[in-house]
């Protein structure tokens, strides 16, 4: 079982993001079909990204106990899709929540 361990975390992670996003409107739940192009084509960059350096023999998955043994690709395990699924989707969340703070601070500046 804890072999999944990794993934649920990554799983209940996004969940909780997704939570935060249901909550405040800010990206998925605001402009799904740009979340969901944003997001896609920044995890297939990323996961180009890592194909580069398995390629060059930089990344490899190594001995982890806590990842399922599914595959993507050679040395891309698929907790790392999710991860990179999290790490995109955090990062989204996070400028677009900074942008509306700037927008507002700006407007009561104008006032």
């Amino acid at each position: 079982m804890s072999q999944f361990a990794y993934l649920a975390a990554l799983v209940v992670s996004i969940g909780g993001l997704a939570v935060l996003d249901l909550r405040y409107r800010i990206a998925l739940f605001d402009q799904p079909r740009r979340t969901l192009l944003t997001v896609g084509l920044a995890a297939a960059a990323f996961l180009a990204w890592d194909a580069a350096g398995v390629g060059l023999g930089i990344f490899f998955i190594g001995g982890a106990p806590y990842l399922t043994g599914v595959v993507l690709a050679p040395e891309v395990p698929l907790e790392e899709l999710f991860f990179l699924i999290l790490l995109v989707y955090q990062t989204l969340l996070l400028w677009r929540w900074l942008d509306r703070r700037a927008r507002a601070a700006t407007r009561e500046g104008a006032s």
